[in-house]
C-alpha cells in the first residue's frame, strides 16, 4: 500500500522560483520518510493547467533536489504568508478551487479580526492590550491619552514592517517620540515632534483600515532593548493541542520590535525572564498561566476559523508579571528555537505537524485512503527535464 502524501504549499520568493524555508522543508520531509509519510512541497503556480497533476519538488539524501510530476496530495499543509504580489492571487484562486481537499490547517484572520474574535470571549481580555482600528488621528490621540505608550501596526503585516512606536514625553507633555521601521524593516531616524505635527507626520504611511493603535507594553531591559516571548503551540500526534515550546526575544540596539529577521537575538525564555521577574516562584506560575492560555487561545480560534495545526503567539509580560498577547501567527518560523540550542524543541517543531498529518489521515472521515486489502502502487516519480513523456507541460509565466 503506499505511503499516505502530504503536500507542503508554499509561495515563491521571487521569479527565481526561490523557496523561504527550504531546509525547513528538507528536514520535513526527511522526517517524513522515516515514519511512512510522502512529503513533497508546492507552490500553486506549480498546479498544471489540467488541474491533475503537480509539479512538485521533492528531497533525495543521494541527489538533492529535483521535480517530479505527481498526483495531488492527501493532505495539504499550507505554509503560504501574505504577499502583495500575483503570486498571492493565484493562492486565493487555488484555495477557492481546491477548498474542498483535506487541510491540516485554514487561514486566519488579519489583526484586528482576530483581535475582536478574541475580545468577544471575556476570559481573554485581560490579556489584550487596548485595541483600536485607525481611521484619523482621533484614534491616536484617544489612545495617548489613556496610555503614555502606543504602538501602530498594520493589521497584515509581517516581521515587523512598518511598525511605529510612539511615546509621550515624560516632561514634557506636548511632545511625543516617533521610532520604528518602514516597510523594508529599516529602522527610521527617532524625530520627537509636538502633538500637533503628529499627524502631519503620519500622513505618508496610508493607515486608513489597514492599521491598529495599540496600547504599548513598558518592556525595556535596563540595556534599553525592547524584549517579548514567541511561544509555539501545535497538535501532537493524538489531535490535541499542546505546548512546543517557548523562547525569549530581545531587540536589536534602537530597534522598537524583537523580530529575529529585524536583527533581534533569541535567548532562552528562563534566562531572559530572570532579568525581568525576579521571584522565581512567580516565574513558575507564570509558565503556566501562558502555556494554558495558549492552548486556549489556539483551541477556540481553530473552533472559530477551523481546522489548524500551529500557532505562534508573540507574548508580553510587564513587570507585575501580567501576560499580554502581542500577536498570533499562524504560520510560525521555527529557528528561535535553534539559535537558543533547544535542539529537542527544534526537531519536535519540525516533526508535530508530520505526527498531525498522520493522525488525521488515520481518522479524519474525508481522507483519501483506499480500501483496506486494496494495493495501490506508488505514483511513477521522473526527473523533470523538458517535457514530461507522460504529461506534456503546458507554457506559463514564471514568477
Amino acid at each position: 500500500m503506499s505511503s499516505p502524501v502530504l503536500g507542503i504549499m508554499t509561495l515563491y520568493l521571487n521569479e527565481h522560483r526561490a523557496l523561504e524555508e527550504r531546509s525547513i522543508y528538507r528536514r520535513m520531509i526527511l522526517e517524513g520518510r522515516k515514519r511512512g509519510l510522502d512529503v513533497y512541497v508546492f507552490t500553486p503556480a506549480d498546479v498544471h493547467s489540467g488541474g491533475k497533476q503537480i509539479e512538485a519538488m521533492v528531497f533525495h539524501s543521494e541527489k538533492g533536489w529535483s521535480r517530479e510530476w505527481r498526483s495531488f496530495p492527501d493532505i495539504i499543509f499550507d505554509r503560504c504568508r501574505i504577499q502583495r504580489n500575483r503570486r498571492f492571487q493565484q493562492l486565493l484562486a487555488f484555495r477557492q478551487k481546491y477548498g474542498h481537499l483535506l487541510f491540516l490547517n485554514r487561514p486566519l484572520r488579519n489583526k484586528w479580526t482576530i483581535h475582536q474574535t478574541l475580545y468577544a470571549r471575556p476570559a481573554f481580555r485581560e490579556h489584550l492590550p487596548d485595541t483600536l482600528l485607525f481611521q484619523d488621528m482621533s484614534d491616536v490621540n484617544r489612545l495617548l491619552k489613556a496610555s503614555s505608550l502606543i504602538y501602530l501596526k498594520p493589521i497584515n503585516g509581517t516581521g515587523g514592517r512598518g511598525i511605529l512606536r510612539i511615546e509621550r514625553g515624560g516632561s514634557e507633555a506636548n511632545t511625543v517620540l516617533v521610532q520604528g521601521r518602514d516597510q523594508k524593516r529599516r529602522i527610521i531616524t527617532p524625530r520627537k515632534v509636538h502633538l500637533s505635527r503628529l499627524g502631519s507626520l503620519l500622513q505618508n504611511w496610508n493607515m486608513k483600515d489597514k492599521y491598529l493603535v495599540q496600547q504599548g507594553i513598558q518592556l525595556q531591559l535596563p540595556n534599553g532593548r525592547v524584549h517579548d516571548y514567541r511561544m509555539l503551540v501545535q497538535k501532537n500526534g493524538e489531535g490535541q493541542w499542546e505546548l512546543t515550546g517557548c523562547a525569549g526575544r530581545m531587540g536589536a540596539e534602537k530597534s522598537v520590535t524583537s523580530n529575529l529577521h529585524g536583527g533581534g537575538q533569541a535567548i532562552s525564555m528562563q534566562k531572559l525572564m530572570k532579568q525581568w521577574i525576579t521571584d522565581e516562584k512567580q516565574r513558575a506560575e507564570i509558565n503556566a498561566t501562558a502555556e494554558k492560555f495558549g492552548i486556549d487561545v489556539a483551541t477556540f480560534l481553530e473552533n472559530t476559523y477551523g481546522d489548524l495545526c500551529e500557532l505562534a503567539l508573540d507574548l508580553a509580560i510587564d513587570k507585575s508579571g501580567h501576560i499580554y498577547l502581542l500577536e498570533v501567527n499562524p504560520k510560525p518560523a521555527r529557528e528561535v528555537f535553534a539559535r537558543i540550542g533547544e535542539k529537542d524543541t527544534y526537531l519536535k517543531a519540525i516533526t508535530q505537524p508530520l505526527e498531525y498529518a498522520l493522525w488525521v489521515y488515520q481518522n479524519h472521515p474525508n481522507a483519501s485512503r483506499p480500501p483496506r486489502g486494496v494495493k495501490v502502487t506508488k505514483p511513477v516519480k521522473r526527473r523533470v527535464k523538458g517535457k514530461s513523456p507522460t504529461l506534456k507541460r503546458t507554457r506559463r509565466s514564471r514568477l
